[in-house]
């Protein structure tokens, strides 16, 4: 493997939108962000020096030496005595464990949702596969004044129940979507049923491709609601479903197609590029510049 070049950048690791908030009353602690830069450093590089290392974040060798020495006492880096380089080990990844990419996405859609909700009024949610159901993980039903029945993160919706579970299934890859209606197929519950069916439900997961959205009615004593729904996509993978729900009598669907899609695939299309953006940038996310000079606690 080729021995990657001199590290002569200067890492300064940026805040994540929507993960760190400045802080006002509490400086950073210098030690502590020093040690995420090495880190990052690591993370980028297959090993490296001290040397590399010191200029990469500019601090002086001796201060490098002892971080990764104690990186390397806390299991999370070693030194390779053929080449003197230090490397991160497999613990590292633990630290990524309480963290998955559904609830990064959720965090990232978080303030699109609410923009999209406070242009079109109408409650929106982003749900994610969990199981054989569609997990809501986040909605605007506590902003939106049109939400009759108020659903809140950790509701549980049925996949072929479900204007999302059909986005999510529509889009997902053949062979995790072959394996989810053969599980959905053998359960007992009603709403899974049409998993029998293969051939009528392939029909209707590629009328939903062909059209790009997919939707979604559910009867109700007042009026019929009805839902729209597009997914999110992280190259062909389904990172989650963004629905909009509406009273069908007070937009029809074809007015509803109009006025709510182009805005709704818009959303999820910025949500998408927001993803890809961070996940292409340093996996620790750190204070920077804005904040006010850290102690040497």
């Amino acid at each position: 493997m080729a021995r990657p070049q001199a590290l002569t950048t200067i890492v300064r690791l940026p805040v994540r939108s929507g993960y760190c908030k400045v802080m006002t009353s509490t400086r950073p602690i210098r030690a502590l962000l020093r040690g995420l830069e090495v880190l990052h450093v690591l993370n980028q590089h297959n090993g490296a020096t001290v040397s590399e290392v010191a200029a990469a974040i500019d601090l002086p060798r001796t201060t490098t030496y002892r971080i990764l020495e104690t990186l390397c006492h806390a299991g999370y880096a070693y030194r390779a005595a053929s080449d003197e380089r230090y490397r991160l080990t497999i613990l590292v990844r633990g630290l990524s464990d309480g963290f998955d990419d559904e609830a990064w996405v959720t965090q990232i859609a978080r303030p699109y949702m609410y923009e999209l909700c406070n242009e079109l009024v109408w409650p929106i949610a982003i749900a994610t596969l969990s199981g054989s159901t569609m997990l809501i993980r986040q909605t605007t039903d506590h902003r939106s004044p049109l939400a009759v029945e108020k659903r809140g993160p950790g509701f549980r919706v049925a996949i072929l129940g479900s204007a999302s579970g059909i986005a999510y299934l529509a889009w997902c890859p053949q062979e995790q979507r072959d394996a989810l209606l053969d599980l959905l197929a053998k359960s007992r519950r009603p709403e899974d049923q049409p998993a029998s069916n293969r051939r009528k439900i392939g029909e209707l997961l590629q009328e939903t491709r062909n059209r790009g959205y997919a939707t979604w009615r559910r009867p109700r004593r007042v009026s019929e609601e009805l839902s729209l729904s597009v997914p999110i996509l992280a190259g062909e993978r389904v990172l989650a479903a963004l629905t909009i729900r509406f009273s069908s009598t007070a937009v029809p669907e074809g007015d509803a197609i109009q006025r709510f899609l182009p805005k709704l695939r818009a959303t999820a299309q910025r949500i998408e590029a927001e993803f890809l953006s961070q996940g292409e940038s340093q996996a620790l996310a750190v204070a920077g510049e804005a904040m006010s000079p850290p102690s040497d606690d």
